[in-house]
């Protein structure tokens, strides 16, 4: 007799809330995980989010808390590759109080189909999979994204990008490697102003810069 047999019940019930649920990636056989999926959905554990992904979140006197539009997107097209664009993107670096209607991201590969209430953007330039999701973001603004989304203007996004390199959360030497594959010129003339401002310490107080 086995002992510490992992059932797919039982995954279930040690998956912390705020989970997603792929019914092919637990434990067993497909039969026993759909099976175990299904009384989990009726009990109220979990919700649908497309056909073989589920959510667990956390149950609150109003119900069972859902993942964002952005959380599913990214669980479905992976972490690779991955980036918000447009307002999405000025949004993540906290350069706008604007809320998109639709949440907009980019992917670096075939875009999946179905993916719920956001709207997503096939980029053919591969060296972006080396990026993370505030460099995408960053990418996205410096393709022309900036003039119409960014609040305080060149300014305030060179300000907010030098942070976000001092924090390391942003590798000047990885946007430049992957700007050299972009298309856009905007990209690569936006990309070298930024480098310079950033290295020449300009705009450091974006509400006293001309």
């Amino acid at each position: 007799m086995k002992a510490n047999v992992l059932t797919p019940g039982k995954a279930l019930e040690k998956l912390p809330a705020g989970s997603f649920v792929h019914v092919d990636r637990l434990p067993g056989g497909r039969g026993a995980a759909s099976s175990a999926v299904s009384r989990a959905h009726k009990r109220g554990d979990l919700v649908p989010v497309r056909k073989g992904l589920y959510f667990k979140g956390a149950k609150t006197r109003y119900g069972m808390t859902r993942p964002s539009a952005e959380a599913v997107a990214t669980e479905i097209l992976g972490r690779v590759g991955v980036g918000p664009t447009g307002y999405s993107a000025a949004r993540v670096l906290g350069v706008t109080t604007q809320v998109p209607a639709r949440p907009s991201l980019t992917f670096a590969g075939p875009v999946a189909t179905s993916i719920p209430a956001v709207r997503v953007s096939k980029r053919n330039n591969m060296r972006r999979r080396e990026l993370n999701y505030k460099e995408i973001a960053v990418l996205e603004l410096l393709r022309g994204d900036w003039e119409s989304t960014v609040e305080g203007g060149w300014p305030a996004l060179v300000t907010t990008v030098r942070r976000a390199v001092r924090a390391k959360e942003v590798r000047l030497g990885a946007l430049a490697d992957a700007v050299d594959g972009e298309r856009s010129p905007a990209a690569r003339a936006n990309f070298a102003r930024l480098n310079a401002d950033i290295r020449e310490k300009r705009f450091s107080n974006p509400s006293t810069a001309a």
